[in-house]
């Protein structure tokens, strides 16, 4: 019962994340609110209190055991004092970061077969309000309650085994009351996309094609069918520019064209 009322009171002072948090990020050294921290995709953290006079006295304070043998690519997300991390494939976990106490664990059930190339990882969550999200190895966006990892919501983004395969390693990136995912892919004779979706309910907003489909602005810039099967996957997490309301977002595997 007291292990119960004290994963209560960190959920209850952590909780929510709001928008406005988000875009104070840099102003809360102590945290790691998303994947790169801030919008602006640095990945800097402002603590001293480790440095190079320092470092050779750190040890070992707790050690989380993932149990599981592909490589683990996450970035956990830190909320005054809850570590909310991802194993692969698509477990997660809540974890005290004070003393690595598991507070929750969600597990997704992929099919036997995915499309990855490079393992069967998964890079992070994004977190919004009460509310964690993660991508998939077949392809779905998952939103789950922050406090207890009870499932909110699961959509569905693309057919995971359309031309050779699809998946989503990446972490999102949650954007006021949208989360924004993108896919991997490249590798096969796949074409990219970006999509948003609304952070309460799942329902798919917009997509942005990163190879001109018919109909679209640019269309015929990639010569004869090589539209349907360029790549361009967005497999990796993008940066944000408030002030603008703009999104930027790498891509890979371009076919030759």
């Amino acid at each position: 019962m007291l292990a119960a009322a004290s994963a209560i009171s960190l959920f209850a002072q952590s909780l929510p994340v709001t928008y406005e948090r988000l875009l104070k990020a840099d102003q809360e050294p102590g945290n790691w609110l998303m994947y790169s921290n801030t919008y602006n995709g640095w990945r800097y953290s402002r603590l001293d209190q480790i440095n190079t006079q320092n470092v050779k006295n750190l040890h070992v304070k707790w050690l989380f055991q993932g149990r599981h043998q592909q490589k683990f690519e996450t970035t956990p997300l830190v909320v005054d004092g809850i570590m909310y991390l991802t194993r692969p494939e698509n477990d997660v976990f809540a974890v005290d970061a004070e003393t690595g106490r598991v507070l929750w664990v969600y597990n997704h059930k992929n099919p036997e077969r995915t499309y990855n190339c490079c393992g069967r990882v998964n890079r992070g969550l994004a977190i919004l309000g009460n509310t964690l999200f993660m991508n998939t190895l077949d392809m779905h966006l998952i939103a789950l309650d922050a406090r207890s990892g009870r499932e909110l919501w699961k959509t569905t983004m693309y057919d995971y085994t359309a031309a050779g395969g699809y998946a989503a390693t990446g972490a999102p990136l949650a954007l006021k009351d949208k989360v924004i995912v993108g896919m991997a892919g490249g590798e096969h004779p796949t074409s990219g996309f970006l999509d948003a979706y609304d952070a309460a309910t799942g329902k798919r907003l917009w997509r942005f094609n990163t190879i001109p489909q018919p109909g679209e602005p640019n269309f015929g810039t990639w010569s004869g069918d090589s539209w349907k099967i360029g790549g361009v996957s967005t497999w990796n997490t993008g940066s944000y520019d408030p002030e603008t309301n703009t999104l930027y977002w790498g891509t890979s595997n371009p076919w030759p064209d």
